[in-house]
């Protein structure tokens, strides 16, 4: 498994697979070509045999300096279960050490059960909001009316 920076015509290859990839959720608009030109050093993407496995777009906080944002990360449901997604999140966590940053945030729906799981998993901790659903602390209309959200943070040592 290779690990390599995003690039801007990485946008045309992805893009149309988020949505297949999330089972048919309309996802693809979260995740615009700006990303993908703007925060390459920050984003990456795994890649076996010439095939993208696994991307993770992420980028360093401007108004919190030592903090950086994971805003999409996504595995071939043909390639879950390989780590792909956790060899990503270790060369991001690598990245921010290297730029002296020490927190990471990320946030997710409350129906992905599976982003909840998995994050917690990794060490993140669900951030207070101000709603419970199903024992797990929201923040309502985050993202807009009626757009809950799960927010998480890491602490690196």
């Amino acid at each position: 498994m290779k690990i390599r920076s995003v690039e801007g015509a990485d946008y045309y290859v992805i893009s149309p697979l988020i949505n297949e990839w999330w089972k048919g959720r309309q996802m693809s608009d979260m995740l615009p070509k700006l990303f993908f030109d703007h925060f390459q050093n920050t984003s990456f993407i795994a890649e076996e045999e010439g095939e993208i496995r696994g991307f993770l777009i992420g980028f360093l906080s401007q108004s919190h300096m030592n903090e950086a944002y994971i805003h999409f990360v996504g595995v071939h449901p043909e390639y879950r279960g390989k780590k792909i997604g956790k060899q990503l999140y270790s060369h991001f966590f690598d990245i921010i050490k290297q730029n002296r940053r020490n927190t990471i945030r990320c946030v997710t729906s409350p129906v992905n059960k599976t982003s909840i799981a998995y994050h917690t998993n990794m060490g993140f901790k669900i951030e207070q909001g101000d709603k419970n659903l199903d024992n797990v602390s929201l923040h309502t209309n985050y993202d807009g009316v009626n757009q809950d959200r799960v927010l998480f943070v890491k602490h690196l040592v």
